[in-house]
C-alpha cells in the first residue's frame, strides 16, 4: 500500500511538471512588463505583448536561456500614470523580478523611473519614444531603450530626405499632436529645417481628439506648403493627410511609420504619401519576416503579424541581455550584459543593436523610406537603409 502511494505521488508530482508554467518557475529569469495592453495604446502594445509572449514560448520550449526559463510578468497600465508607478512597485519588490520593462505612452514614464531608480532596478523602454536619458554621452546607467522611435535623429533624417526628394524650393508644413513629445519634435523640425535650405510656412498642434482634421489642414495648403511632415501618433499624421487630400492639395506627405503604416499605404494607395522608419517591412519578405507570420498563426494570434515587429526585437534584445547574464541574474549582472549587447536583428533593421557604457540606445540608426507604387501596384523601397551615427 505504502509503495502504491508512493509511486501515486509520484505520477501526481511528474504530470503537474508537465504543466508548470516559467512563470512560476523558481529557477527563472524574471522579467516584469507594465503595458498599455489596454486603453489608447492598445493598437501598439497588444500586438507587442503577442509577440513577447510566443517569442519565449519558443526560447523557454527549447531550454530556456543559459538553462533556465523565462518568466514574463505582463501587468495592463491601460496607459495611466498611476498604474504604471503601481505595478512597478509590485514588480520589483513583489515579483523580485530582474529587469522592468515600460511599454506604455510616454506619460508613464516618470512614475516608473522613480520606481527603477529607487529600488536599483534595470528599466527598459520598449515600443515607445525613448527619453532623452538614453542617448550618449551620458546615458543614465539604469535606463536603456529598444524602440523604433529616436527624437530629433527622426527628424534629422525626415528632413534631409525631404530635402534630397524635392524637385525644387521646399514649402514645410508641419503637424503635431498637442503632447509633449510629439511638439518637441516638430519644434525641433521646425528650427532645423532653415538650416536645410527649407521653409517652413505652417505649424499644426493638434489636440487629440480632433473628429475634424480641415481647419489645419486648410492652414496648411494655404500656407503654401508643397510639402508634409508630421511626427506624432499615426492617427494625427494620417488624418491630417486625408484632410489636405479632400482640400485639393497636391503637395507630397512624408510620415513616421507605426505599426498601421504597412497595411495604410496600402488602403490610402496615394504614390505621394511616404513613411519612413528603422523597421523593415513585411513587404521585404525576409527569412525572419516569414518565421514571424508562421509562428504568429500558428499560435492564432488575434493581432495581424505585421505588427509584431517591436515586439520580436525586444524580444530579440531580451534574450541576449539575459544570455550574457551568468545565474544568478542580478541587477548589477544585468546591467553589466545590458552595457555591452550586440544583436543581429536579422533584417529587421538596417544594422545591429549595439549599446555601449555611455549609449542606450544604439551607437547607429539606419532609416528607410516607403510609398506605394501604382504602377507597381504595391508598396516600394525609395531610398534603402541609411545610417546615422547617435552621438
Amino acid at each position: 500500500m505504502v509503495k502504491k502511494s508512493f509511486i501515486g505521488l509520484v505520477t501526481v508530482a511528474f504530470v503537474m511538471s508537465l504543466f508548470m508554467t516559467p512563470a512560476i518557475a523558481k529557477d527563472a529569469y524574471k522579467i516584469g512588463i507594465s503595458m498599455a495592453i489596454t486603453g489608447p495604446g492598445a493598437g501598439t502594445y497588444g500586438p507587442m505583448k503577442d509577440a513577447i509572449d510566443i517569442y519565449f514560448k519558443a526560447v523557454n520550449a527549447e531550454g530556456g536561456i543559459n538553462g533556465h526559463p523565462v518568466s514574463i510578468i505582463f501587468e495592463d497600465n491601460a496607459a495611466q500614470p498611476s498604474k504604471a508607478a503601481a505595478q512597478a512597485k509590485k514588480l520589483v519588490t513583489q515579483k523580485k523580478v530582474d529587469l522592468l520593462i515600460i511599454a506604455s505612452l510616454s506619460s508613464t514614464y516618470a512614475p516608473v523611473i522613480k520606481v527603477a531608480k529607487q529600488y536599483n532596478v534595470p528599466l527598459l523602454f520598449s515600443g515607445g519614444v525613448c527619453p532623452m536619458a538614453v542617448y550618449p554621452p551620458d546615458a543614465d546607467s539604469n535606463q536603456f531603450c529598444s524602440t523604433a522611435f529616436a527624437a530629433q535623429y527622426d527628424s534629422r533624417f525626415a528632413l534631409s530626405f525631404i530635402k534630397e526628394e524635392a524637385t525644387g524650393p521646399v514649402k514645410l508644413g508641419l503637424a503635431a499632436m498637442n503632447s509633449p513629445v510629439s511638439r518637441g519634435e516638430i519644434d525641433f523640425a521646425e528650427k532645423l529645417a532653415p538650416t536645410l535650405g527649407i521653409e517652413p510656412v505652417d505649424k499644426e498642434i493638434i489636440p487629440p481628439p480632433t473628429p475634424d482634421y480641415t481647419p489645419f489642414a486648410t492652414k496648411i495648403k494655404n500656407a503654401g506648403a508643397n510639402w508634409g511632415y508630421s511626427w506624432a501618433p499615426w492617427v494625427t499624421q494620417v488624418r491630417t493627410f486625408e484632410a489636405l487630400r479632400k482640400l485639393g492639395w497636391q503637395g507630397k506627405y512624408l510620415a513616421y511609420a507605426h505599426v498601421n503604416a504597412e497595411e495604410e499605404l496600402q488602403r490610402l494607395k496615394d504614390d505621394d504619401f511616404y513613411v519612413f522608419g528603422t523597421n523593415a517591412f513585411f513587404a521585404d519578405n525576409t527569412p525572419l519576416h516569414q518565421k514571424i507570420k508562421d509562428e504568429s498563426l500558428k499560435e492564432k494570434s488575434i493581432h495581424p503579424y505585421h505588427k509584431l515587429t517591436e515586439g520580436w526585437i525586444a524580444s530579440m534584445v531580451l534574450e541576449t541581455i539575459f544570455k550574457g547574464t551568468p545565474w544568478p541574474p542580478s541587477a548589477d549582472k544585468v546591467r553589466k550584459s545590458m552595457n555591452q549587447i550586440n544583436v543581429d536583428l536579422k533584417g529587421l533593421k538596417g544594422g545591429p543593436m549595439v549599446w555601449t557604457m555611455n549609449n542606450h540606445y544604439r551607437t547607429t540608426t539606419h532609416y528607410r523610406v516607403y510609398r506605394w507604387d501604382s504602377q507597381k501596384n504595391g508598396i516600394v523601397i525609395v531610398k534603402d537603409w541609411t545610417p546615422l551615427e547617435v552621438k
